[in-house]
This record gives structure tokens, C-alpha cells and sequence, in this order.
């Protein structure tokens, strides 16, 4: 059992010193096929664009969401401290790496309890795998929720990273019935949530249907585990032995792109993060016409925030202001009103939508 705690742990870093140092970005999201109509007489005010928004009773100052990165290993917590400072500088939300490993090891708790310790009354989102659920049932989500006295728990689904992990999970029977039957009885909203690979409209009925308050859909076209995992293989990042990288780069294309897959789930259900591949605020403008309820944003904002509190504000003000200009261009006053905006569809996304 110490061995499993000590490879999870592990992995985490070599995840997390992975994502820092190599290209692991693969594939098109589709925004580049997203075209805002422009409003050459928007009657609105670009000082007093209101970016406030609603989000499962919560009230948050913007739709961009620091989605879940890192945590589970000691040189994670400071990483996880500067996110959180500016979450609660700016009122905005944020969800935590998977917990598995402070699960499995209460030592690496601080890890991610420091985001509650730094932004006290921010809305944080607890992150659980939907095989831990399973397996571990209604005490582990309790605890990761406990954890960081999360206001939302996100089960995540990532089964093409298990798939090519060798020590990965590689059953995903009982998954959906582990979701509905925590959701009967949970006492904060669940969030499911891909993680790279987007989630069909099929699939977002399921989740709907099982109990979930909101659908995360976190598409392809931005970070790749499978990506990740094939660099994991290479001896100076390595930290056991895995299976040739060949199976990782077969499956660096698969998936649906996150502006797809908002498009099938927006409207299925409940509210939709859409997180994957949003890399400036004009993205998030985009994901916001296309009906997101909020941008879900990662790696971007991984480097600034090793490198510093200042690094990461500058981050994420130039998403605020790309953010604002884009409404006000759009002559859109709030995001409601830009959600309800017409938006232009072409090239392969467009091809897309019509099969």
C-alpha cells in the first residue's frame, strides 16, 4: 500500500514538471472556426461591461474559472497557494487537481487545504475520480469535499489517460451508478467533468439523468494526457517503468473538440463549464455565445503562477481585458446578453455539426 501512495504521489510531479517543460498541447478546440459578429454601434460602455455571473447559487465576479491542475505532492502546495490568492483576489472560482493522492495518503492534505486557507470564501470545486467513487464510494467524496470545504465536487472521467497508464484503471464498469447514487444523497452540487477527451450529448443526458448539477466538458484540443503520459516513458521524466509510448501517440487525436462538445451539451441539461484549449479571453467570449456557462482555464496560467503571485495577476487580467473588449465589440452589456448572440460557424466545425 506505501508503494501505491509513493507512485501516485509521484506521478503527480512528473504530471505536473511535464506540463511546465514540454509541448504537451495537441489537436484544434475549434475556436479558430468561432467567429463573433461585430457590432459597429454596440451601446454599451466598455468601462461598465459587467462580467459578473450565476453559477449553481453562487455568485462569481467573472466566468473564468481556474480549473483543476495540481496538488497530491509536497512541491505542488505553493503552486496551489498563488492560484488561490488570486482566486480570491479577483471572486472568482477554482478546482483543485485530482485528490487521490492525499486520499491515499493524509500527509499530502496541505497540498490542497491551502486553497481554503487562502481564498476563505472563494467557490471551490473538490475533484474525484469517477473510479475512486466507485471503489471508495461515499467516504472518499466526503473527505476530498472536507478536505478544502469545497462548495462542489467534480467527478472526473479520464479514461483514455487510464487507458494508456499501465498501472491506469482500466474498468470502468459500475462508473455511472456510482455517480447517480452519490448524487441521490450528496449534500453539495456534483459536477462531472472530462478530462481532455469532451463529453457527447449522449453522454451529458446520462449525467443529467444520474443527478449531476453541471457538466464540465473539458474538450480535446488543448492539454493531452495522452501526450503526457508518452513523455512519462522517457528516461530523464520517468519514474518507473511504462509501457512504449507508441499506444500514447496513437491517441493523442482522440476525443471531441471542446467546441463541439459544448455545442451537443449546452442545452442538454444544466449549467456547462467549458474548459479545454480557451487560451485568451476572445476564446472565452467565444465558449460564452456558444452557451459556457464558465471558462475553465489550466495550463496557461501553470508557468505564471511558478513564477510568482504578479506573473499569474498579469495572466489573468490580460484574459479580463481580451474578455471585455470582445463583449463590448460584440455589444454585448453582461454574459447573459452575450450568450445571446449569434455567433459565425465555419470550417471543420461547421462540417462537424452537420453529421
Amino acid at each position: 500500500m506505501m508503494e501505491k501512495k509513493m507512485k501516485t504521489s509521484a506521478r503527480k510531479l512528473d504530471h505536473l514538471l511535464i506540463c511546465l517543460e514540454r509541448n504537451i498541447e495537441r489537436g484544434d478546440p475549434g475556436f479558430s472556426d468561432i467567429r463573433l459578429v461585430h457590432n459597429a454601434l454596440p451601446e454599451c460602455d466598455l468601462d461598465f461591461i459587467e462580467t459578473r455571473t450565476e453559477f449553481l447559487g453562487f455568485t462569481l465576479e467573472s466566468p473564468l474559472f481556474i480549473a483543476g491542475m495540481t496538488g497530491g505532492h509536497p512541491e505542488t502546495k505553493e503552486v496551489n497557494r498563488t492560484l488561490a490568492r488570486i482566486t480570491s483576489e479577483h471572486g472568482i472560482g477554482m478546482g483543485v487537481g485530482s485528490q487521490r493522492a492525499a486520499l491515499e495518503n493524509a500527509a499530502l492534505e496541505d497540498t490542497f487545504s491551502v486553497v481554503r486557507e487562502e481564498a476563505p470564501k472563494a467557490f471551490l470545486v473538490a475533484n474525484i475520480g469517477v473510479v475512486q467513487l466507485r471503489d471508495h464510494g461515499m467516504e472518499w467524496a466526503e473527505r476530498a469535499v472536507s478536505m478544502i470545504e469545497a462548495d462542489a465536487l467534480a467527478v472526473h472521467l479520464n479514461f483514455l489517460q487510464e487507458a494508456v497508464q499501465p498501472e491506469g484503471d482500466h474498468d470502468a464498469r459500475g462508473c455511472l451508478e456510482a455517480v447517480a447514487e452519490l448524487c441521490s444523497d450528496f449534500r453539495i452540487p456534483v459536477i462531472v467533468k472530462e478530462t481532455g477527451s469532451g463529453i457527447s450529448a449522449e453522454t451529458a443526458r446520462l449525467c443529467w439523468q444520474a443527478g449531476a448539477k453541471a457538466i464540465d466538458v473539458g474538450g480535446w484540443g488543448g492539454t493531452s494526457w495522452a501526450a503526457v503520459e508518452g513523455l512519462r516513458t522517457e528516461p530523464e521524466t520517468a519514474t518507473g517503468e511504462y509501457r512504449h509510448p507508441r499506444l500514447s501517440t496513437m491517441f493523442e487525436d482522440w476525443g471531441i473538440p471542446t467546441v463541439i462538445s459544448l455545442m451537443e451539451v449546452a442545452g442538454t441539461g444544466g449549467p456547462v463549464i467549458a474548459t479545454g484549449g480557451i487560451r485568451n479571453g476572445i476564446d472565452m467570449a467565444k465558449a460564452i455565445a456558444l452557451g459556457a456557462d464558465l471558462c475553465g482555464v489550466a495550463l496557461p496560467f501553470l508557468k505564471p503562477a511558478m513564477q510568482g503571485e504578479k506573473e499569474l495577476e498579469r495572466t489573468v487580467t490580460a484574459f479580463y481585458d481580451e474578455l471585455r473588449v470582445a463583449m463590448f465589440l460584440s455589444g454585448a452589456k453582461n454574459p447573459g446578453t452575450l450568450r445571446e448572440n449569434r455567433p459565425y460557424i465555419t470550417g471543420r466545425t461547421r462540417q462537424m455539426m452537420k453529421k
